[in-house]
């Protein structure tokens, strides 16, 4: 818990169903996801102008601004770092960036079994993270990191004889090969349980701030655990 009242806006852009939150350290002022696909450039600072206006709140009001650097959509997340690098310029405030697999994950706190947050990686891959979600925020038990699904089944029975919970776009394209390899030992998220929400990035945000890890804009970079193609293509030339 923390006392002092702060005004946070946060932005989650991996995925294709973008949403942003504002809180006020532990309520929520106003919140809204929206489907962007090739549209989130354009979406994106109207629906964060539209939220100010329902919370009452002007730009300069906000305390600290956040941003999902990854993993997910390359274009999603440099979009909404971005975003998030000017209105800290603009404004003067701190930043501060969160997994959007830990974000995902917060949406099972104060659960007893392990929680599997995983998204589409496409190339028959998957952005996974295994995390202990028994307290107030995640704590990872496997790192972040991008491979095809079946391996990542593999470090999860390393890691654990336990039921674990399977939530996220991720886990509904695999549904099928996560019962298979499974069984009984695989607990499907419902649908509402599959999506990011910005507001429990806000609430990462927040943590990050009172423990000292606010970061200037210039620090604020995408974490995109795989290389891009563009990147790929550079170093196959090298």
């Amino acid at each position: 818990m923390y006392s002092a009242s702060m005004n946070v806006l946060a932005l989650d852009t991996s995925t294709p169903l973008a949403s942003v939150a504002i809180i006020s350290s532990e309520t929520i002022l106003a919140e809204a996801a929206f489907t962007c696909n090739r549209s989130l450039s354009a979406r994106l600072v109207p629906e964060i102008d539209h939220l100010l206006e329902l919370a009452g709140l002007s730009i300069n009001d906000i305390d600290l601004f956040a941003a999902s650097i990854g993993p997910g959509s390359f274009t999603g997340v440099r979009c909404g770092v971005a975003t998030v690098q000017g209105l800290v310029l603009a404004t003067g405030k701190p930043c501060a960036g969160f997994s959007s697999l830990a974000m995902l994950a917060m949406n099972f706190t104060l659960t007893t079994h392990p929680i599997c947050a995983l998204l589409d990686a496409r190339k028959s891959e998957v952005y996974a993270g295994l995390y202990d979600c028994s307290a107030a925020t995640p704590t990872p038990l496997l790192a972040d990191c991008v491979m095809p699904i079946e391996q990542f089944l593999r470090l999860i029975s390393a890691a654990t004889d336990r039921p674990v919970v399977f939530a996220g776009e991720g886990a509904q394209r695999y549904r099928e090969t996560i019962l298979a390899l499974r069984g009984e030992l695989a607990l499907m998220a419902p649908f509402p349980h599959n999506i990011g929400r910005a507001a429990h990035g806000a609430m990462l945000a927040l943590q990050l701030f009172h423990n000292g890890k606010a970061i200037e804009p210039a620090q604020l970079l995408p974490d995109y655990i795989r290389a891009s193609e563009a990147e790929l293509a550079r170093r196959a030339r090298t």
